[in-house]
């Protein structure tokens, strides 16, 4: 994994799932056996909504630091610093995505 991908995923765990290459490992059922790994859409939906709290955390932040509601500047900064690199995260899956799919389409059978 790339080192700006293992900082971005170590920065929003909800999205570490998405950085990494390979296949997922399967995970161990009560039961004893092995359990399947949760689906991609999921996987997705979990991350959209990890991204989508984290810019919730960045407003408040800077509404609170505005407004001077105790919060401080290097709080204000890591939120939307942690915002802004899962947003990116989630960009740069979602181009992935695209361009799979586009390579898909253009092979011919």
């Amino acid at each position: 994994m790339e080192p700006m991908m293992k900082s971005l995923a170590a920065a929003v765990p909800g999205l570490s799932g998405l950085a990494g290459a390979g296949a997922a490992p399967l995970l161990p059922s009560a039961a004893g056996g092995v359990q399947e790994p949760a689906p991609f859409s999921d996987l997705l939906t979990d991350a959209v909504g990890e991204v989508n709290r984290l810019e919730e955390q960045a407003t408040t932040a800077v509404t609170g630091l505005m407004t001077g509601t105790g919060v401080d500047v290097h709080q204000a900064m890591i939120a939307t610093q942690k915002a802004s690199m899962a947003f990116e995260l989630t960009l740069a899956v979602r181009n992935k995505a695209v361009q799979a799919y586009q390579s898909v389409m253009g092979m011919q059978f």
